[in-house]
């Protein structure tokens, strides 16, 4: 079993501890706690760490503290720059605001409007420049340059990596007996400064790290693999193609294992977020939950902390989550009736399907289409139901009274 305390590693555990005396008292200590329900569904002891309730709903705040906080005062005051999806850039703005330092963030034009905002609010100047992470990056390495700031890395440093460490420090202070931590991955600096805590701390503890499907650079690296990524994913906060070399190097002597996850488990997370402990995740939050969604068997048995790692999701893109997982439990079904055009029909088919118990979203009346006959009429209705089963006995009560509905 590796040594956190080795002198190859570019983070210890004393920096880590010396981290989180630096933000005591200045970034919430969240809370952790365990997950009855999600136990039961994922046949771990799910203890989960609510990062989202930071200020700034992320744990981001942890690494630009203490980042800012290693300034000098001639830096400090010349002012600082970051590059950031959101939340990295929500933390150094609301820090750096609260220490009197002047801030610019550099957002990709891709970033969703809530964190765009939410990062203006901290009366940061805000430039959008690139379509994705890398692209802004650069961006903000010419305008440090040209104006003389100090460049806060978003997770290829070592205050930055310390200060993420933290995270892992508490958990282990709440539930000393954890024998498993899942970590989401973007650049590397949240997985890394936890494994340098949870192994210093208790060196059997085994560290697994997600990525999504889409952007497994870190696996990618570890495995000596050219690193292909891309593509449009619901956890943008850690769609990211060029991992930290600092991260990679811990990980590669304290990450046990890297798991992937797809769309369709981040979109379950953050449905099971919500539903069971009442709280708001962003995809790259929800990825620690999604890796026991989608690798139960890894994880069945143990006693395991994630880390909820972030809550800022566009409010559109929630919506939009919540409402298909009621179509995937099909508690929202759309389905088609074609009968006689005649006056009554449609009260008629709203009376079943009122009297089975379901409620009628949506109605599309389509007298022209050339699949029903010219004296027809066709309706395209989209129900609400209990779920699967209740859809079924809606389904079967119209066959019954002569109208079987077309499944869509």
């Amino acid at each position: 079993m590796a040594d956190t305390q080795r002198p190859s590693l570019p983070v210890t555990l004393d920096d880590v501890k010396a981290a989180a005396m630096i933000i005591a008292g200045q970034v919430e200590r969240t809370p952790f706690r365990l997950s009855r329900t999600l136990s039961d569904i994922t046949g771990a002891e799910v203890w989960v760490k609510f990062e989202n309730h930071q200020y700034t709903a992320a744990f981001k705040e942890r690494g630009a503290l203490n980042r800012l906080s290693s300034l000098s005062e001639e830096q400090k005051k010349a002012g600082v720059i970051a590059a950031s999806a959101g939340n990295h850039s929500q933390g150094v703005a609301y820090h750096a605001k609260r220490l009197g330092i002047p801030a610019t963030i550099v957002m990709p034009e891709t970033t969703p409007f809530t964190k765009v905002e939410q990062t203006r609010s901290h009366g940061c100047r805000v430039l959008l420049k690139g379509l994705n992470f890398d692209e802004a990056k650069a961006e903000a390495y010419n305008v440090q340059q040209r104006e003389g700031l100090t460049f806060i890395h978003p997770f290829d440093d070592p205050h930055i990596i310390a200060g993420q460490g933290t995270v892992a420090l508490e958990m282990l202070e709440d539930k000393p007996d954890l024998d498993m931590l899942v970590i989401p991955i973007g650049g590397g600096g949240l997985v890394a400064g936890s494994a340098v805590a949870a192994r210093g701390i208790n060196p059997e503890i085994s560290v697994i790290g997600v990525e999504t499907a889409m952007y497994p650079a870190m696996k990618q690296e570890l495995a000596g693999e050219p690193v292909h990524v891309g593509g449009s994913t619901i956890a943008e906060g850690i769609a990211v193609k060029d991992v930290g070399r600092m991260p990679l190097e811990i990980a590669r002597q304290l990450v046990d294992d890297i798991v992937l996850v797809e769309e369709a488990h981040l979109e379950r997370a953050i449905t099971l977020y919500a539903e069971v402990e009442k709280t708001i995740a962003e995809g790259a939050g929800a990825a620690g939950l999604a890796a026991l969604l989608a690798h139960p068997a890894r994880f069945s048995g143990h006693k395991v902390g994630v880390v909820l790692c972030g809550g800022n999701i566009d409010t559109r893109l929630l919506a939009s989550v919540l409402t298909r997982a009621l179509v995937r439990e099909n508690r929202l079904a759309r389905i088609r009736i074609i009968g006689d055009d005649r006056p009554g029909l449609l009260a008629l088919v709203s009376k079943i399907i009122g009297d089975a118990g379901a409620n009628i979203m949506e109605v599309a009346h389509n007298r022209i289409a050339l699949d029903v006959p010219a004296k027809g009429a066709e309706f395209d209705i989209l129900i609400e139901t209990r779920d699967s089963q209740h859809t079924q006995e809606v389904v079967e009560a119209l066959t019954l009274a002569g109208y079987p509905p077309r499944s869509m």
